[in-house]
């Protein structure tokens, strides 16, 4: 097995290293440098530097993948790591073949949802929580343990994960990439990737958007009628998907201005709500 990881080493342009200190850039960063216009993009594309400094000499070529990684990323930290893994070596075969650089960035929308879901499920709403419940008894009694070996496992674990998820997805979308050029499956994949990432940018709309309208009318006999309940009688969730939409709508005819949009939101919320309109 080894005799196999060497000659991997040997003749691939991105060595085992390389890949490792890639996972140590985003897992320090993953959760800190955040942007609120594409989230987790900036220290994803900071960890895939070393990695595209070694792949593309030429500078046209670099700034190109370099604003490919900029583009909005989001997941969970220690499992995105296998993202990062399969977008190196798509990122490798790319440089080789220029195999086709829309199918890294559709491959990232299209994983890094599910992902996330089960990045917050596994490693925040199970592995985090057993780890602080064991050590509880020993922190109500005073031991100094109780408090510092939380610290100490949680991130050997978390860093022990993402070691193996990277070079595990490294491992993967290599062989992925080859099946896929032999069987010119290309466009399948990355429509399929889109049609995930769209669908998990719905439910993520759908999750954190809250737009309601307190609104009543009153009825000449002195009956009430609550404007929401109406609307969630006709389409649930109605008022965030109009605003997702106008929103959508204005990206798509005046461009991303993120600044005017953020700006626009926030002075329609203030008049609707000394409105009482929303």
């Amino acid at each position: 097995m080894r005799n196999e990881d060497t000659v991997m080493e040997r003749s691939s342009a991105i060595t085992k290293s390389d890949i490792t200190k890639s996972m140590w850039i985003y897992w320090l960063g993953a959760e800190l440098s955040n942007s609120y216009e594409r989230l987790q993009s900036l220290i994803f594309c900071a960890s895939m530097i070393p990695i595209l400094k070694k792949l593309y000499k030429d500078k046209e070529k670099l700034s190109e993948a370099l604003k490919r990684h900029l583009i909005f990323f989001n997941t969970e930290g220690t499992l995105g790591a296998a993202i990062q893994g399969i977008a190196i070596a798509m990122e490798e075969e790319n440089a080789r073949k220029d195999s086709g650089s829309s199918a890294i960035t559709s491959i990232k929308t299209g994983l890094m949802g599910p992902l996330a879901g089960m990045g917050d499920a596994i490693i925040w709403a199970a592995l985090m929580p057993i780890i602080i419940a064991v050590f509880i008894p020993l922190a109500k009694q005073g031991s100094p343990l109780g408090g510092l070996l939380p610290l100490i496992l949680y991130p050997a674990i978390t860093l022990g994960i993402s070691y193996m998820l990277i070079h595990n997805g490294y491992q993967l979308g290599k062989i992925s990439i080859l099946n896929m050029l032999k069987g010119n499956r290309m466009k399948s994949i990355i429509f399929t990737a889109n049609v995930i990432g769209l669908f998990m940018m719905g439910a993520l709309s759908a999750s954190y958007v809250k737009l309601t309208t307190p609104m009543v009318v009153v009825m000449a006999e002195g009956s009430k009628i609550v404007v929401q309940d109406i609307l969630n009688m006709i389409v649930p969730g109605l008022l965030p998907l109009v605003a997702v939409y106008g929103i959508y709508w204005y990206l798509t005819k005046r461009g991303p201005y993120y600044s005017r949009i953020l700006a626009a939101v926030v002075v329609f919320s203030l008049v609707a709500s000394i409105l009482g309109i929303l």
